[in-house]
């Protein structure tokens, strides 16, 4: 397996810019996906941010994913089961209008910290979509007026939790996927493992995470 790419955004700001360009363009020919470092989102906030949802999944979510599993039967299980996720996710909307009032349950301190990583996020993406920019020539602002359409971009939060699974050999946390959409980020819980990239028809097993 190639070395796993790795991107220092502070190495844009010095003399390490254009070696750092070259890296952020090999790994979208030959990877597609990348970890960042270094990105300005300060580790302190992305704390809140894991700790309040890891609070309202207990909170709320939890019981009601133990009855779906009762439900479907899933505990017992003895063939491998393809047809579903051992996940318990809801969605944020962000633009072009955004939902977060309209989700039950959030508590207020959850609903502003989300609409603040919306807009930190946000800043992101439009950075990474101006250094792709650089990278294929274009002028500044070029693939976020693409993304942009008539109103708005289409874009949103996915919140995800995978709960301890009792047959992890017979039901996978998220089936094997391509993802849609333009640019994704990934934050990932540091303390639980098991993310898989698939490259040139090679599983990376190392847990890899936007942010």
């Amino acid at each position: 397996m190639d070395t796993f790419p790795v991107i220092n955004l502070e190495k844009l700001n010095g003399e390490e810019r254009k070696a750092t360009m070259n890296k952020i363009k090999d790994a979208c020919e030959n990877w597609g996906f990348f970890e960042l470092v270094n990105h300005g989102i300060p580790h302190e906030f992305l704390d809140t941010v894991e700790r309040l949802t890891k609070d309202h999944y207990k909170k709320c979510m939890e019981q009601r994913f133990k009855e779906l599993v009762a439900e479907k039967g899933l505990e017992g299980v003895q063939t491998e089961v393809s047809d579903m996720d051992w996940e318990s996710t809801f969605h944020l909307r962000h633009l072009p209008e955004s939902n977060i009032s309209e989700i039950p349950d959030l508590t207020d301190e959850y609903r502003k910290v989300m609409k603040e990583f919306a807009l930190k996020i946000e800043k992101l993406a439009e950075e990474l979509l101006d250094l792709l920019c650089e990278n294929l020539g274009l002028e500044k602002g070029y693939l976020k007026k693409v993304f942009y359409g008539s109103k708005a971009p289409t874009f949103g939060t996915k919140v995800s939790n995978y709960p301890p699974c009792p047959k992890p050999d017979l039901i996978k946390g998220l089936r094997a996927h391509t993802d849609a959409g333009g640019i994704i980020l990934l934050f990932q819980d540091d303390k639980v493992s098991g993310l898989q990239l698939l490259k040139d028809w090679q599983v990376d097993r190392r847990a890899s995470y936007a942010l």
